[in-house]
This record gives structure tokens, C-alpha cells and sequence, in this order.
């Protein structure tokens, strides 16, 4: 199951913006985002989307066991 969708839409929580927001501001066709709920995006849109929200790319693609075992390091 791909958690990058889940993981766009709460970083987009925090920042207080809408996914649909983020598309425009990013120029990706509108629903693009929600797509990658099924569909692995490319790599320089996670990228971009990454650099606008703040996060790394790695901070996009963890899981929840993922996070968790990290903040042990």
C-alpha cells in the first residue's frame, strides 16, 4: 500500500493548505496528487512537492513502522 498520498496530505495539514492548492502552486494537473494513492509518482514531483512542503523525500515515503523505528536513532 503506497502511503505517499496519505503522507502529502497530512504535510499539507500542517501548512494549512489544500492538495488542490499545492497542485496549482506546483502547475500539476488538477487530482495528480491524489492519484499517487495508487500510481508511484516521479521523482522530480516528489521532489518539488517535498521542497514546498518542507520535508525530505524520505519524510514522504515512510511508513508508520518506518518513523517509529527512527526516532530511536
Amino acid at each position: 500500500i503506497l502511503l505517499i498520498y496519505k503522507k502529502v496530505k497530512e504535510a499539507c495539514k500542517e501548512k494549512r493548505i489544500s492538495i488542490a492548492q499545492l497542485e496549482q502552486d506546483l502547475g500539476f494537473a488538477r487530482g495528480s496528487i491524489y492519484k499517487w494513492d495508487k500510481h508511484n509518482p516521479s521523482i522530480e514531483k516528489m521532489k518539488m512537492v517535498a521542497e514546498k512542503l518542507e520535508k525530505t523525500i524520505e519524510d514522504l515515503l515512510e511508513d508508520e513502522g518506518q518513523q517509529e523505528g527512527s526516532d530511536l536513532k
